[in-house]
């Protein structure tokens, strides 16, 4: 049986909600709800720890946080995996292609792809070079290789006064065609174009947005500018303290305090969305031209999601939906997966993990017995099964760091600093409005968590619990000491 060719479209910091066929109010996604109706949407899929290093680690490597080492944000720490999807795909005759984002040390580490296109955003960390490869992003990143060479050695993506994790918005200040976001689409045009067409391809179109900047260009700004918006959701269990503290710094993880601010995040967010979406059609617009569209798989998803503005946060890393309630969806061409079931939906708790066992089964290729992940391709036949009952999420944040339990109908949260217990019942308040922890009717449901919680953290090197409870104020750092002690070796 022939192969098919697969194309992963990844996306930085989308919301699971913020999507047309999500049902969100205000976001226009055409060609994503296209898709979608041509497919199965995973509405129950999440980033384990949820941030750009430690997501794409488990998304490249099969593995949860746990195994991957990485449970928390570092930077400059070698991608030494010995197996990753590419490179499980290449082994099985796929010419496998990354155009866009990367986030992996060295920055030029192909980690198994026969060749990348690179641009992994403005990351502090690269800027001017990094332990310990001492990598600049302007010499190694390819994007910004191109942007100077047509605007000068002055070209930038913070000439908008923009930072990588702003809430500030406002149009992009060059011409259209030149956004990260098209140039990860031309990359991906480009190499339909010299493509061998005699061999299957794995193509992973790599977007940045919408992760800030929030430097849409301005056309998508327009289209929001003058729309009422639904406000960002606040629960009657929120203190604004840290608002209060840190809302008028511009990079900070609450958001801003003025309400106008805002807004302007909410439209930023929104046009870099919509913008995202087209681009995407581009691409899709070209595999139908060239006859390769029937013959495709597609697996749409995003590394983590954005709290814009919920409970009073902005940014990831939290255990609240905004930021580690993902999109996950598969759809195909008429000439493969000829059970799919089109324009159903999956509730199983799904994850990143599960991305490489799924597109390794999709290509007829062996799923290594070493992956934590598990493939979705069945479910696309039968979208009433499950792969898992519960996930186990976590990331190391310092006073916010956070592990969780989440089912398809409710979470479990417990604040490793501080101690603090909370209990959301998503099947009745999806936006986690009310916690429900000191509720005595929740208790043997908590109770049966916080027990899968204890089974996930025994054994684990920071000593969260001894096996019967769980203890607070353990140090945790963003690496485990396996990974640690590899790097220093």
């Amino acid at each position: 049986m022939k192969q098919p060719n697969i194309i992963l479209i990844m996306t930085d910091q989308l919301r699971g909600d913020c999507l047309g066929y999500a049902g969100h109010p205000d976001v226009k996604t055409p060609y994503l709800d296209t898709l979608a109706s041509r497919g199965v949407v995973f509405d129950r899929a999440y980033s384990a720890c949820p941030n750009c290093v430690a997501a794409r680690a488990t998304l490249h490597t099969g593995l949860s946080p746990e195994h991957t080492g990485r449970v928390g944000y570092a930077d400059g720490i070698p991608w030494d995996y010995p197996t990753t999807m590419a490179g499980e795909l290449s082994k099985a005759g796929y010419y496998t292609q990354c155009c866009g984002k990367m986030h992996v040390a060295p920055l030029r580490n192909y980690i198994g792809f026969h060749n990348v296109d690179l641009h992994d955003g403005y990351m502090h960390a690269a800027r001017y070079g990094s332990v310990p490869y001492r990598e600049s992003q302007f010499v190694a990143d390819d994007y910004f290789h191109d942007l100077k060479k047509k605007y000068g050695a002055d070209a930038d993506v913070t000439l908008t006064g923009l930072d990588c994790n702003s809430y500030l918005a406002r149009p992009w200040i060059y011409d259209e065609k030149d956004h990260p976001t098209n140039w990860v689409t031309d990359r991906c045009l480009d190499f339909l174009r010299r493509r061998d067409p005699r061999r299957p391809f794995f193509l992973m179109a790599s977007y940045l947005r919408p992760h800030p900047p929030l430097d849409a260009p301005q056309y998508y700004f327009d289209l929001y500018k003058d729309k009422p918006l639904r406000p960002p959701f606040v629960g009657d269990w929120e203190t604004d303290e840290y608002l209060k503290r840190d809302g008028r710094i511009f990079d900070s993880k609450t958001g801003p305090i003025d309400p106008e601010l805002m807004r302007q995040a909410q439209i930023g967010y929104y046009a870099c969305i919509t913008h995202l979406d087209h681009q995407i059609g581009r691409l899709i617009l070209a595999l139908v031209e060239q006859e390769l569209y029937d013959d495709c798989i597609f697996l749409f998803t995003s590394d983590h999601g954005e709290e814009l503005c919920d409970h009073h946060m902005f940014r990831k890393s939290r255990p609240y939906e905004g930021s580690c309630h993902i999109p996950l969806l598969i759809s195909a061409g008429a000439n493969v997966l000829p059970g799919l079931k089109r324009g159903e939906t999956c509730h199983t708790v799904a994850e990143l993990r599960d991305v490489m066992p799924t597109l390794l089964d999709a290509a007829g290729a062996p799923i290594p017995a070493s992956l934590d992940g598990k493939s979705l391709l069945p479910l696309t036949y039968d979208p009433s099964g499950s792969v898992r009952e519960w996930l186990h999420g976590e990331h190391s944040y310092g006073e916010f760091s956070n592990h969780w339990i989440v089912t398809s109908r409710d979470k479990f949260i417990w604040h490793s600093t501080s101690g603090r217990e909370q209990y959301f019942d998503l099947a009745d308040d999806p936006h986690e409005l009310h916690d429900r922890v000191l509720d005595p009717a929740c208790k043997a449901r908590i109770d049966e968590l916080r027990g899968h919680l204890i089974e996930a953290l025994t054994g684990r090197p920071e000593g969260f619990t001894d096996g019967t409870r769980l203890i607070a104020g353990r140090p945790y750092p963003e690496v485990l000491p396996f990974l640690k002690a590899a790097q220093e070796t």
